[in-house]
């Protein structure tokens, strides 16, 4: 049985406080609409070693084609760390080995492919529960989130230059659309991390809290945006993402998946019919 087959079938597996499904390196629960995905190695600040990422995978691949699911929050165990990227410890001992090869941008023929990073067809929107260290890849997968909320403790930064690597999980693409450029790549080429302050007030991140209020304040996000329709949420991103490097004139004319779903829904005349009933909307979904 390969590895992400195995973390498929633990994926299956009942609880019966609910629908829990645990492995070794991921916490994953679903609470209604919600998925909760937890990276769980605290003991190493949540760093991501090549099994976590094969059951990461499962369980977005679980993600996407449960219809029951609108919304995930990814977070990190402990109040250290959300992740702290890489195991580098992992990839010192396969570079001993021999067996590490060489690194490049994006996964593909690696465990856990596709990662987040590189789902970018994801249209269920994913928000970022952030608090202690957001370094390397898991700066990476914070900036793969849609909504990104951190706890005043938090702090980002892609340290791959000290190491003589790249941040080759999207973090050199994605960081510089999300922050003026020459702000983007003086991080990029120093290695310089960021407060969730700063980030902040650079647009990077949605919302900064004290620690104790972080919980509230992603449940408040999570409400948000369950009480929209969720296929007009995924055609929200999807267009919004698809069309951001496009001319507008394109962006108008342009195919989009979601955006044929959502129009030709029911939840497209649900919510006028509502409105003029003054009753909340009660979405389908299809």
């Amino acid at each position: 049985m390969t590895l992400r087959a195995e973390a498929v079938r633990l994926h299956a597996m009942p609880n019966d406080a609910g629908i829990i499904h645990q492995s070794t390196r991921v916490k994953y629960v679903k609470t209604g609409r919600v998925a909760h995905v937890m990276l769980n190695r605290p003991e190493v600040l949540n760093a991501m070693d090549l099994l976590m990422h094969e059951e990461l995978a499962a369980v977005w691949d679980d993600f996407e084609r449960d219809d029951d699911l609108w919304v995930a929050v990814l977070s990190g165990a402990g109040e250290k760390s959300f992740s702290v990227g890489q195991d580098l410890k992992e990839l010192a001992g396969r570079v001993e080995e021999g067996t590490a090869g060489t690194s490049t941008f994006g996964s593909r023929g690696k465990p856990g492919w596709p990662r987040l990073t590189e789902r970018f067809d994801l249209a269920k929107p994913v928000v970022a529960k952030v608090q202690g260290y957001a370094m390397g890849g898991g700066f990476e997968l914070a900036l793969a989130c849609d909504v990104i909320v951190a706890s005043e403790n938090a702090t980002f930064a892609l340290p791959e230059a000290k190491l003589g690597l790249i941040a080759g999980a999207g973090g050199v693409f994605r960081l510089v659309r999300q922050l003026p450029f020459k702000t983007a790549l003086g991080h990029l080429i120093t290695g310089r991390s960021l407060t969730a302050r700063r980030a902040f007030e650079l647009g990077l991140i949605n919302e900064v809290v004290v620690p104790a209020d972080l919980d509230a304040c992603v449940d408040g996000w999570v409400s948000d945006i369950l009480r929209c329709a969720p296929l007009s949420v995924r055609a929200i991103k999807e267009s919004a993402t698809k069309a951001a490097t496009m001319p507008l004139e394109d962006a108008f004319t342009a195919q989009y998946h979601w955006e044929d779903q959502r129009m030709n829904s029911q939840d497209a005349a649900e919510g006028p019919v509502a409105f003029a009933e003054k009753r909340e909307p009660r979405w389908q979904g299809h």
